[in-house]
């Protein structure tokens, strides 16, 4: 899962972007500056889940869309003033899909973990640098990635299909944020498209947070964990991923993307106990497979 703040590119992950190679410790440092943000990033969606007793999905993604956009406002100053009308669209799409993106994910990670959910997302990316390929080895890549879906969501007794069909839908929201954020970069400059997408994006999630705290006033710890989500899962990737992608080229920043899916379901297994089948790790193995090798092979 990436944060909703990352910048899109044509490759395989809503924040890759072109970089200037850099010396090796540079690389080192923006490596190790990568494994912080993928690392933050699950840990921000490990911590927001234990809100959901409380908050629920709806509310935990509201104040994460809150912390977003102000992130993105100090760091991009847009000028809305000075938007034209088409700016203005892809930038619409662009909040509908911020929220929609997280919402469908955070839902799913609570019906099926953070792990699968996570996993089924990743699918977004994949498609898109699989698609824009024409390649023998990205069909390859193509038939081990749909491998690892099929075993995901094998049927069984206890298969919640509403989760992983949310899951899916997440990989949808994130393929289109590629796609929108790349129509953005190019209309709009700077950050500032991104900030005014998160700011709209904000203001949808309102009446949610109003209706939350008149319905049942939240508790002091769930709103720090949902605050510290927005925070580990947006405001720190999104800083990393600046740092890193001037210190490493954007091959190796989608080539480490491909670590992720890992990462939520070992944080899920060790902080929230979500106990994984031998089944769901192959599926979890194959999909990053696709995408390592997609990326390896790309001139």
């Amino acid at each position: 899962m990436r944060s909703s703040t990352a910048t899109a590119s044509a490759s395989t992950a809503p924040s890759m972007r072109a970089s200037v190679p850099a010396p090796s410790g540079g690389r080192l440092a923006g490596t190790a500056t990568m494994a912080a943000s993928g690392l933050s990033n699950q840990v921000g969606a490990a911590i927001g889940s234990l809100a959901f007793p409380v908050l629920g999905p709806v509310g935990v993604v509201a104040v994460r869309q809150y912390v977003a956009a102000i992130v993105l406002l100090a760091v991009g100053r847009p000028r809305l003033r000075d938007f034209t009308w088409a700016q203005w669209r892809p930038v619409l799409g662009l909040a509908v899909v911020f929220g929609t993106m997280n919402l469908s994910l955070y839902t799913a990670i609570d019906r099926i973990g953070l792990g699968l959910a996570v996993t089924l997302e990743f699918l977004g990316p994949l498609t898109i640098a699989l698609a824009t390929a024409r390649r023998r080895v990205d069909a390859c890549c193509a038939v081990i990635a749909a491998a690892g879906v099929v075993t995901l969501m094998r049927p069984q007794p206890s298969t919640d299909y509403l989760g992983m069909g949310l899951g899916l839908l997440a990989a949808c929201c994130w393929a289109s944020y590629i796609l929108l954020n790349r129509s953005v970069g190019r209309r709009v400059p700077g950050a500032q498209g991104s900030a005014a997408a998160a700011a709209i994006s904000a203001l949808m999630f309102l009446p949610v947070g109003a209706v939350l705290v008149l319905r049942q006033p939240p508790t002091a710890t769930a709103v720090g964990c949902a605050v510290a989500a927005g925070a580990f899962s947006s405001a720190v990737p999104y800083l990393a991923d600046l740092f890193a992608l001037r210190r490493v080229p954007a091959q190796t920043f989608g080539l480490f993307m491909s670590v992720n899916p890992l990462l939520a379901a070992l944080v899920g297994w060790i902080s929230l106990g979500e106990d994984l089948g031998w089944a769901a790790w192959v599926s979890i193995a194959a999909i990053m497979t696709a995408n390592a090798l997609s990326i390896l092979v790309r001139r």
